[in-house]
């Protein structure tokens, strides 16, 4: 049976350190790290994902700042708040709650929030910085599966990994993560040859591809470490249920190591929010990022064994 990889318990841990941080710059530097969230319409999930990233950052000691736009409003008005928050010297980060309408253009909406208060990392500076090896705010739930596969594996250098997906969001930046450790990477896509085949030679896979089950118990390495990007709503008799991109009870019998779903990425994607809103405050103030939060972020363990 492989080792269960346990994202919610390594970003309870991340967290609690974040709110230690944040206590230290507001008491020592009197600095209130600031997170900005804006949702456009009334999608369910997208209204509790934005719920829950508010109550996470106000635990943290963060200000927290939610604005709210009609499903109808125009593109003007959506730029016209980012630019606003963009000069808010009490705003260190901003995030656009995706997908948005269509009579807004995505791609406008994310180049204008500000590289330095863009905590998703989807701004084209912080893109090109992160696939060039340089400085810059690495998009969330990336930067969640790297960490929890350093904490699993320690070093990856040398190791051939698998990503599935190649979105801007996560499969583009986790390939770029990986290579800038080392890492042997192919990036698969709906147009990929004998993909299961490929899978087989990876020691890390990353799925990210939005298909509930697709990667099967066959497509594994023995001992491969698999993280498990997908969050899929499916039925089952009448109930909804969340389940990943990987069949998970045929895979867990192969794989050294799986994260399940719920409970595995999704945990560290909202503790990396935060993280990058730290980072962005200590930016936009000159202070360096502390060595202690990084330490916690990049090294221990946080798998349990099943």
């Amino acid at each position: 049976m492989s080792t269960l990889i346990d994202g919610k318990a390594q970003a309870a841990r991340l967290r609690e350190e974040i709110g230690r941080q944040v206590s230290r710059l507001r008491q020592h530097d009197l600095i209130t790290p600031g997170l900005a969230v804006i949702l456009v319409g009334e999608d369910h999930a997208s209204q509790v994902y934005v719920r829950n990233k508010a109550t996470q950052a106000r635990e943290a000691g963060m200000a927290s700042f939610e604005y709210r736009l009609a499903d109808s409003a125009p593109q003007g008005k959506l730029l016209d708040l980012i630019e606003r928050l963009n000069h808010d010297p009490e705003v260190h980060g901003i995030l656009v709650q995706l997908p948005l309408p269509p009579q807004v253009d995505e791609t406008r909406v994310i180049q204008a929030i500000h590289s330095d208060k863009d905590i998703d990392g989807f701004h084209p500076l912080n893109v090109g910085n992160i696939a060039t090896g340089s400085s810059g705010m690495v998009p969330c739930t990336p930067l969640g599966c790297l960490m929890l596969l350093k904490h699993r594996l320690g070093e990856l250098s040398g190791k051939r990994a698998v990503v599935l997906g190649r979105s801007n969001i996560v499969g583009k930046p986790m390939a770029s993560l990986l290579l800038r450790e080392h890492c042997t990477v192919t990036v698969a896509h709906s147009r990929t040859q004998d993909l299961a085949a490929l899978c087989c030679e990876a020691d890390i896979l990353v799925a990210a591809v939005g298909r509930p089950g697709m990667v099967k118990g066959d497509w594994i390495k023995p001992g491969a470490t698999v993280i498990d990007v997908g969050i899929n709503r499916i039925e089952v008799d009448g109930r909804t249920r969340l389940v990943g991109d990987v069949d998970f009870a045929a895979v867990r019998e192969g794989a050294g190591a799986i994260t399940p779903v719920p409970g595995g990425v999704g945990p560290m994607t909202i503790a990396c929010l935060l993280l990058n809103t730290l980072e962005a405050t200590c930016r936009q103030h000159g202070i360096p990022f502390p060595d202690d939060i990084m330490s916690l972020a990049w090294g221990g363990t946080s798998s349990e064994t099943t």
